[in-house]
């Protein structure tokens, strides 16, 4: 059971950013992305993906290889169709953080590989660090989207959101199982997100769509001196 709920969530997590990739890579379309939130994607799947490997879970290493292809192609088409994403300053507010857990990443390696730590403690301190790291990491999005309603979301995807609610839920379950914290906390918060994420493309689209439902009704003048009935002023306009 608990092999087969971590395929699950390996299954949804490697299907969740390609919705995106598609939208952003294939049509170009990256309006409403979050550069800071694509920094940290990629960054994170390099994280996760290194925690695979000191313990030796299969379903991390696979889900983290995949989907970090995915989210290196996003951020690579989100700095190509946004050129002030590039300037110097930009890129220094944006991807510090995405900086300092690729760091992160190499140093647990060169801990193990050059000093001889220990694979599982060294996995434990990683762990708690990206856990912290990527529950905050999932914030920028929406936090985007409410500090500003007016903005074009025509970049993001909505099926990319619900997919990962459903990764959420299942990675949750799946740290569950195995008595790691650091993956389902971490699991959990990402499936609030993803929730809070669904509401708040789900209110954008009907308020785009409200006023093309809005059928404007013929206004009749009144002309002094002659009564009309509304049927007939209506029929007549």
């Amino acid at each position: 059971m608990i092999a087969a709920l971590g395929f699950l969530a390996a299954a949804l997590s490697i299907a969740v950013v390609w919705p995106q990739v598609w939208l952003s890579c294939r049509h170009r379309r990256t309006l409403g992305l979050s550069p800071t939130s694509a920094w940290l994607g990629v960054a994170l799947n390099l994280c996760w993906l290194t925690f695979g490997a000191l313990i030796g879970d299969p379903a991390q290493i696979v889900t983290h290889a995949i989907v970090g292809a995915g989210n290196t192609a996003v951020l690579v088409a989100l700095l190509r169709t946004q050129p002030h994403l590039r300037r110097r300053r930009t890129l220094l507010r944006t991807s510090g953080g995405a900086a300092g857990l690729a760091s992160l990443a190499a140093g647990s390696t060169l801990s193990v590989a050059v000093l001889g730590a220990r694979p599982a403690a060294v996995a434990a301190t990683l762990s708690g660090v990206i856990s912290l790291v990527g529950s905050v990491a999932a914030l920028p999005q929406p936090l985007r989207l409410l500090r500003d309603r007016t903005q074009d979301v025509s970049g993001l995807s909505p099926t990319r959101w619900r997919l990962g609610a459903g990764s959420g839920a299942a990675w949750a379950g799946y740290g569950w199982l195995i008595d790691q914290p650091a993956v389902y906390l971490s699991a959990a918060f990402g499936l609030s997100c993803a929730l809070l994420m669904c509401a708040l493309l789900r209110a954008r689209t009907a308020a785009l769509a409200a006023p093309a439902r809005t059928r404007t009704r013929p206004v009749v003048q009144a002309i002094p001196g002659c009564r009309v009935p509304a049927r007939s002023a209506l029929a007549a306009a």
